[in-house]
């Protein structure tokens, strides 16, 4: 293994992780824009091209391995986040992204994905959200809203969502943010961010499907509309939002309510976002429009807790120096063994 402090870094640009494979989603999915924003990302996280690996699940967004100049593994349905796990517990010195969609981390992936959160596995996580199988043209997705028509579903979802957020909170994870395809700006920031905990990164990216889904996240990511409809979470500063910065959160009791500045109501009135606090996030990440704006940033993060590798390794070492290396052959024939003799 090779820590990042062995070798001297050339100067990437986002040009040294682009392939020369033909780059195939839909023309305007939102897909584009996050890959612009990763290869414009990992130049500036000091860290050689050859220790990043990308991991997929299936779907659209699973194409990303192709598309990155990284080593990478498009794996099977629902298992990314397992092959993730093989993989940074085989060599930890690998900085692991795993990208896809609400459709496979959140359905048949859900398991893993929950298991990869508790554990707190040293990986980051891009959940494409567009609320809807693309890939397989059109049918309701986990993420979906109830009463949703699509083709699965043609007198509407009679399912209730899942939250992406909540069930990070939920799930144990220590880093836990949004952000929004086309907002290439914050999603590097927030990128960056996650690239720098040691733990289980999530990010749940707003990502349009303009040809089975289009414009499901446009009052999120608008410039006529966003700035109602969605909220800064910026850690030490008061959630205050709106196109004039006149409305912010505070506590009711047990609950946040939306309230306007001015008859007494200053920013020192206003919540302001702990990052550390788990608590809160619960609370941020069930916020919804339109009776609530949807926070974006970082909503979460706890860097005291130790990544699920160290702990495994750590095992390993410690048996190593109490019994010594081990041998497979001697293990695999200690204990009740017999031989079946031919007659």
């Amino acid at each position: 293994m090779i820590s990042k402090s062995d070798v001297s870094l050339p100067a990437y640009t986002a040009k040294d992780f682009t392939t020369d494979q033909d780059v195939r989603w839909c023309p305007g999915c939102g897909d584009y824009a996050i890959l612009t924003a990763v290869r414009k990302t990992l130049p500036k996280l000091q860290t050689r091209k050859e220790d990043y690996v990308f991991v997929s699940g299936i779907g659209c967004a699973a194409r990303f391995p192709y598309y990155m100049e990284t080593y990478g593994l498009h794996s099977i349905h629902g298992r990314a986040p397992a092959f993730a796990t093989g993989i940074k517990l085989a060599n930890p010195a690998l900085d692991v992204w795993l990208v896809s969609g609400d459709g496979d981390l959140l359905s048949i992936g859900g398991n893993h994905t929950m298991h990869t959160m508790r554990r707190n596995v040293d990986i980051n996580i891009l959940l494409l959200n567009n609320r809807i199988y693309g890939l397989t043209k059109g049918q309701y997705s986990p993420t979906s809203e109830f009463g949703k028509k699509t083709k699965s579903t043609p007198a509407g979802s009679p399912d209730y969502p899942i939250n992406p957020l909540t069930f990070a909170v939920g799930s144990g994870c220590t880093f836990i943010a949004r952000s929004i395809d086309i907002d290439v700006k914050h999603l590097e920031q927030t990128m960056i961010r996650a690239a720098g905990h040691r733990g289980t990164s999530f990010i749940e990216i707003y990502q349009n499907c303009n040809i089975y889904n289009h414009q499901t996240w446009f009052y999120a990511s608008q410039k006529g509309t966003k700035q109602d409809t969605t909220i800064k979470c910026e850690h030490g500063k008061p959630l205050i939002f709106g196109a004039e910065g006149t409305r912010g959160l505070r506590m009711n009791g047990t609950h946040l309510e939306v309230v306007e500045l001015g008859n007494g109501l200053t920013e020192q009135d206003m919540l302001v976002h702990d990052e550390t606090d788990q608590c809160l996030a619960f609370l941020l990440s069930q916020l919804q429009y339109p009776e609530f704006p949807e926070p974006l940033g970082v909503i979460y993060c706890d860097d005291t807790k130790i990544p699920y590798e160290d702990i495994v390794l750590g095992q390993v070492q410690d048996a190593i120096e109490a019994k010594g290396p081990g041998d497979l052959k001697a293990l695999l024939n200690e204990g009740d063994t017999w031989l079946v003799e031919d007659d």
